[in-house]
Order: C-alpha cells, then structure tokens, then sequence
C-alpha cells in the first residue's frame, strides 16, 4: 500500500512516513490457455507453482447477464461497465487512503508552528517525536487489524476504526500541551494503521476479477490524492502561524464520510461466506458482480473455505507453518525492499534537488512531487490488468535503479552544474513516477492475493508490521549514512537494491492477473489440508 510521502522539512532525526499507496479500471484480454506458471528459487522449499484450475459451475448462465454492463455499438463491445457496480464500494474504502496521504502532509510544514505554540520549538527529538508517533500507532493498527477483520468483517472495522481517527484529529487540533498532541498522533496513526491492512483486503475481495488490479490502484491514488489536498490547505500556514489548527479539524471530515459511507457498503462475500451467512454473501455477488456470477463463484468458495466459522478463527502461528510462511515472507520481504530501495529518502532529498534548480518553495517543491505521483498511480491504474503484476513490479523497481544511477553518476561525475542539477531533477521525477507504477501499489495487491482467505488479514497484518518497523528505521538512519558515505554513494545503493527487488519479483512472484482469488489459493495451496 505504499506508497510515497512528500518532502518534509523535518529536523534530521525524524523518521520519514511513507505512503502505499494500492486503482481504477482496466480491461482483461481474454486468454484461452490455461497456462502453468512456476516460480523458483534453486531452494525447492521455496517453490511456487501456479497452475490454474477449472471450474465448471452447476447452472448454465444467460448470456444476456453477462453483457449486462456492456454498452454495443454497430454490432461490436464499445465500452465495458462491468466495473460500475463495485466502484461505489471500492471508493469508498479509498477514503481511507485520502486520510492517510492528508495526515501525512498535514504536519509537512505546520510543525515549526504547532513546536512554537506548544513549547517545544528547537527540540529537534521533540520535533520528531510527534512526526513519528504516528508510525508507532501505525504498527500497533496493522498488528490488531488481522484478528478484528477476522472476527468483525470489513464493514464494521472500517466504522469502528473511524473512532480513533476521528478523536485523534480532533484532539490534535485542540492540543495545548504535548502530550494532548503526542496522544491524538497516536490514536490517528493507530486508525491508518488499521486502514493500511483493511483497504487491500476490502478491494481484493469485492472487486470483480477482472478489474481488481485496476481498482486495486484506488487506495494509491486516494493517498496521492489526499497528499496534494493538505499541501493545498497547508498555503495559508506560511501566514497563519494557527492555521494548523484548522487542517486538523478539516482531517475529521473524512471520517465522519467513511463511517456513513460503510454505512451503504457491501461486506466481502468471501468473510460472508466464512460467517456461514450464504444467502447474503450471495446477494452481494449477485448485486457488484453480476447474476450470472453467483453459481461459478459459490462453487469455488466452497473449494477453499468452510462456511461454518471454522475459518474466522486463524491463529497467527499458522503463518509459521507452509504454506502462509512462504507468502508472509515474500510479503515482508517485498515491503523491506520497498523501503530499502530509498523511497523516502528520494523525496527527502527532492526539496534540496528542486532547489538547485532555483524553486525555492517546498510546497511547491512537495506539490510536484504529488502530481508526479498521482500520474504513476493513472498510469498504474490502466496498465495492472493489461500488463500484469509481475511485469509492473520488475519494471517499477528497474525504472528505480536507472533513475538511481543517473542521479548518482551525474553527483559523483560531474560535468557541468546546468547537466548536473537537470539530471538530478529528470532522475527524481523518473525515480518517483516509476515506483507509483508498480513499487507502490503492486506491493499492497500482490499480498492479499497471494494469501489464502483463511489467513489474509493476519499475513497482511504482519506484512504492514515490517512495513512500518523498516519505514521508522530508514528514517532514522538515512541522513546519518548520507553524512558518512556522500549522496552520490547512497543513492547508487538505493539502485543496486532496486536490482535486487526487480530480481526478487522475477523469482518469487506468481502472476495473479485475471485469476479470482481461489483459483490463486487452490493452484498455490494445493490441498484444503494445508490450510486447515
């Protein structure tokens, strides 16, 4: 769900937050092989194979259901809308990930202010502490979120979770002291937390096969989105040394949106299902996927989970054993990639980079920054259901490492100042741009759909956990290994573990593409056995 945060002008020791982002509309091309895809490491335990079954539902469907959603002209498929009745849902979850990019730029430029009025202004620990506050929240949501998704479903945990985001930025805006805005971080970065893990969860499970890489990419764009809104409303605080005040309570309207908005929302069929209430889960096929849906998509239910209950109750010592082990570390381990290939060092660095260049401003510098990644997440939107995960991840990150190189080269070889400072702007731009193709919001669907429906939300909970423990780190350390090693030097790394993370996606990732999510859990988990 990664996934970019705008520059901050934060002191040297604060850990950087970092967005994931997760889509809008493509269309599938039809493929009448049903290939096998194998995926290894020399390490046989590490194998995956991928090969998709058939299933052959009990009642023939009408062709007339089918082309419900599609619009003819002259005798030929004009325009597909079977992506339509979902939409409503799935943007609805995103308002989740417009909260996430606003509370991260909503403390970009306020901070000196809110340090000043509050008492703290020169404490750089200080300082960091109530930027980074929110990462701790963060991972305490995302660990707690697999058993409450479990237990409660999707619907409810969204509205449940509005209450700490809510509070949290209520009690921000009304902070007098730091421990009132401390807390109110917290509970605002308990609440994303929660969000990061349920939003992929929600959208991989409601949104029709077809569109679900499409309509995965929402929770990127919505964060993207929400990023360029608080860069927006945070102008007049270079005037309005309170305006703070009021970005924070503008941040509790969108909560106040999602608990209403969930209010009309569907549930996930899948944890419908798992509840044993099947009439409804039913329903909710019929009504975002179509009538003629409904038989194909019981039948392969009933092939990976039991509609009994039995299935709510995953313990998380199952993702020690095979085969959730191997796509908890392959989620973790995409998640530390992302990281470590320097995403949030690269808009750190991108403020001193736009300024070389003469634009002085950092919220002008921050705003390019989000338009650059709003267009990543467009572009990512219209190509992950034509061009594939795999495909997208492997690009994304070989696109970082080029853009790495560049930059590093033009710092370490310098030519003329010109060359230099524009290369340095061209590899940030590219270096952004391709990572809210396929870094971002590949990682945050690649995971859900790997998983099993027995344990999703705990692999994705554990994953987001590494997430944010590595984020806080990379934060931490970055400037410390830039004052040791040079620039030049550490964005070369950042290229080489791009390299690595391109690689990693080429050996370990199966295409899920097309494929509905048991058709993926049957092919990679084999036998019910194994997941009992």
């Amino acid at each position: 769900m990664l996934e970019a945060t705008p520059m901050m002008s934060t002191p040297k020791c604060h850990p950087i937050v970092s967005l994931h982002p997760d889509t809008i509309l493509v269309k599938r091309t039809k493929n009448p092989v049903s290939p096998s895809i194998a995926c290894s490491l020399p390490r046989k335990n590490f194998k995956i194979t991928a090969a998709k079954p058939e299933f052959k539902p009990q009642n023939n469907s009408n062709p007339d259901d089918e082309n419900k959603w599609l619009t003819k002209k002259d005798g030929a498929e004009d325009v597909d809308f079977g992506w339509l009745p979902a939409f409503p849902h799935v943007l609805t979850a995103s308002m989740s990930n417009f909260l996430f990019g606003y509370h991260i730029g909503v403390m970009n430029g306020p901070i000196i202010s809110i340090a000043k009025e509050l008492g703290f202004e020169g404490n750089s620990f200080l300082e960091g502490l109530v930027v980074s506050i929110f990462i701790g929240g963060a991972f305490v949501g995302s660990i707690s979120c697999g058993s409450l998704v479990d237990k409660l479903g999707c619907r409810l945990t969204f509205q449940l979770d509005t209450i700490p985001l809510i509070l949290g930025a209520i009690m921000s805006a009304q902070a007098h002291s730091l421990d009132e805005i401390l807390f109110g971080r917290f509970l605002v970065g308990l609440g994303i937390g929660v969000n990061t893990v349920l939003v992929p969860i929600y959208i991989s499970e409601v949104a029709p096969t077809k569109y679900r890489g499409s309509l995965g990419t929402f929770s990127q764009i919505g964060t993207c989105l929400g990023i360029i809104a608080s860069l927006c409303l945070g102008i007049p605080s270079e005037n309005d040394p309170h305006w703070w005040r009021i970005m924070l309570y503008i941040a509790s309207i969108p909560g106040f949106v999602l608990a209403l908005g969930m209010q009309f929302a569907v549930d996930s069929p899948r944890w419908l299902f798992k509840a044993g209430r099947f009439d409804e889960a039913k329903e909710v096929i019929s009504k975002i996927w179509g009538p003629s849906e409904v038989d194909k998509a019981i039948e392969e239910l009933q092939s990976v989970i039991k509609n009994d209950g039995a299935d709510l109750d995953s313990s998380w010592l199952e993702l020690l054993k095979e085969p959730h082990s191997r796509v908890a570390f392959i989620g973790g381990a995409l998640f530390i990639l992302q990281q470590f290939a320097g995403i949030n060092g690269v808009l750190y660095f991108s403020s001193l980079t736009f300024q070389d260049v003469g634009i002085t401003s950092s919220a002008l510098a921050s705003l390019y920054v989000g338009l650059t990644n709003l267009a990543g997440a467009l572009c990512a939107s219209y190509l992950m259901d034509k061009q594939g995960r795999q495909v997208l991840l492997i690009g994304s990150y070989l696109g970082m490492a080029i853009s790495m190189f560049v930059i590093a080269g033009a710092i370490n070889f310098p030519i003329d100042t010109e060359i230099t400072d524009n290369l340095s702007i061209l590899g940030t731009i590219m270096y952004i741009f391709t990572f809210a193709i396929g870094a971002g919001p590949v990682t945050g669907l690649i995971i859900p759909e790997l998983s099993s429906n027995r344990t999703r939300g705990k692999v994705l909970g554990f994953s987001f956990c590494v997430h944010w423990v590595f984020n806080f780190l990379i934060g931490l350390y970055f400037l410390e290994l830039v004052e040791k090693f040079g620039v030049g030097t550490v964005y070369a790394g950042f290229g080489g573990i791009s390299l690595l993370a391109a690689a990693f996606s080429y050996y370990f990732i199966v295409e899920t593409k097309g494929r509905s999510l048991e058709e993926i859990e049957m092919s990679l988990y084999q036998s019910r056995n194994n997941i009992k």
